[in-house]
Formats: structure tokens, sequence, C-alpha cells
């Protein structure tokens, strides 16, 4: 399936993104060293090209591996260090033996975060490394993020959110510098696939994993696969759904996602969108 044409900006910004880029590249070669929170997606992604391109060996792209992480990521962000010429390495997280974590909160993601910024500070810590950057992009600011909090009380930076640089804006710098992946749908880890307060467990996220491999096999590219207990709701780009309804590709589905346990398969007509899970709660911004 086509990912969304991505919208060129408009001649007027083109000026202003080449001075967000500048004040970018200003702000890295201000930390003299960083470590760069390195999950393979589009923001990550093109603020570890940048590090490493003003910073050279003294930046390093570190991916946390842990069972909510997905495997498809895993490889592209190998495949990304490896293309970019990137110092990469993995770390393992420990937010699963947490119980707030398990637990699935609403500020889950706090836990996730306040375990891998730890981790990543104290490697810093040890190293010599003067800093820890993360993807995070003035987009975010307007998003629930309980994340953000946790890079916070670590004194973790966001030099794309800091540069005034928004998504689009690292979509479109990221095509022009050749960066592969720069159309790459939006990613978060397969808890976020899980209803708060519903507890987070390695079989779910298998599970979840599983069914949006089936999905993405079958060329689906936007998609997320929600996990309502015995009941998995998709999510696909409206423009898909035609495509998944079809006979043979529906039956295809349903019958690999009851392969992995689930007893129903539903569709969500308002389609694919990130956070949907946070549409019953009321938040404001973190």
């Amino acid at each position: 399936m086509k990912n969304p044409a991505l919208p060129a900006p408009a001649e007027g910004n083109l000026e202003t993104v080449a001075v967000k880029k500048r004040r970018l590249q200003e702000i890295l070669v201000g930390l003299d060293s960083a470590i760069v929170a390195f999950s393979g997606g589009v923001d990550s992604a093109y603020l570890a090209f940048e590090a490493a391109s003003v910073l050279g060996d003294r930046a390093v792209a570190v991916t946390a591996d842990s069972p909510s992480y997905p495997a498809h990521h895993r490889d592209l962000a190998v495949a990304l260090a490896n293309r970019l010429g990137l110092r990469h390495e993995f770390i393992s997280t420990g937010e699963m033996e947490r119980p707030e974590y398990r637990a699935n909160p609403a500020n889950r993601c706090y836990y996730c975060k306040q375990e891998l910024f730890g981790t990543l500070t104290t490697l810093a810590r040890e190293r010599g490394i003067a800093a820890v950057l993360d993807g995070s992009n003035a987009d975010d600011r307007g998003d629930y993020r309980p994340g953000r909090q946790a890079a916070r009380e670590y004194g973790v930076r966001s030099p794309l959110d800091e540069a005034e640089l928004h998504k689009e804006e690292i979509r479109a710098l990221s095509r022009d510098a050749g960066l592969p992946g720069w159309d790459e749908p939006s990613s978060a880890c397969l808890s976020s696939r899980i209803p708060y307060d519903s507890e987070v467990t390695e079989d779910k996220l298998r599970a979840i994993e599983a069914a949006e491999d089936v999905l993405r096999a079958l060329g689906f590219r936007h998609c997320r696969g929600r996990h309502h207990g015995d009941v998995a709701r998709i999510e696909v780009a409206r423009s898909d759904m035609v495509s998944l309804t079809e006979k043979e590709t529906s039956d295809r589905v349903c019958r690999k996602l009851k392969a992995l346990g689930f007893r129903y398969v539903s569709l969500d007509l308002e389609g694919y969108r990130t956070g949907s899970l946070n549409e019953g709660l009321i938040l404001r911004p973190v």
C-alpha cells in the first residue's frame, strides 16, 4: 500500500527550515560528545545522522532492546546504522521487570523512559560522554508525552525540539539528505497497543507484533494491531480499508490473527492514527 505523500515545505518556509537546520548543528557542536537514543524511527535517525556529521565518533547511537521493542524496528535500526555509518550499539532495558510499567497506567511511558534514560545517563557518565539526546520534536509539545518528564529529570536534551523542527520538516530534511526510511510511518513501542490499566505481558506483546507483521506482509504500511483481550482491533489507513476488506485478504488476516489467540478480529472505521488509546483520557500535554 502506498504511503501518503509528504507535502513539500512551502517555498516561503524553505529558508526557515534551513535556519532551523543550522541551529540544530550549532546545538550539536556545543555538546562535545553525545549519546543519541536511537529507535530507528525518522526523528532519531535524522538526529543521529546530524550528530555523527558534526561530532564524528564522539556521537554514539544507542538502541534499547526489550520485549516491547519490535524486531521490525530493531532490524530497521541496524540497517540504518550500517547505511549511515553510525557508531551504534544495543543496550538491554528492564522496564518489563517494573510492576509500575506492567500495570500499564496512563503514564506508563514515564516508567519506560525513566528506565531508558537512567541506563543511558549511567552509560554516558561511565564513558565521559557529555550529553544524552532524544528525538523529541516540536510537534511533541502538544501531545501527551509522559516520557518527557523522565527526560527532564535526567537532563536529557531534545535538539530537534530546541531547534523548533517539526515532523514534516524532519522528514523533508531526511529525504533531502538521502536518508532511507524518511517516509517510514511513526513508530511506538508495542505496549502502546494495549489499553491502559490492562497488564502488559510478553505474551500480549508477541501477539501484537505478530499481528502487525501479518498486516505489513500484505502491504499495509500504516497499521496498528490493538490488543483488547480476545479482540484484535486493526487500524489501517482509510485509503487501505477497501483492500483489507476484500474477501481473500480479510479471510487471511482473520485466519492468521485467530491462530495467534484472538477470538475476534475487528476493523476500526476511524482508521490508522497514533495514540488512539489516549482518546478516552482527559489529558494535558506533559
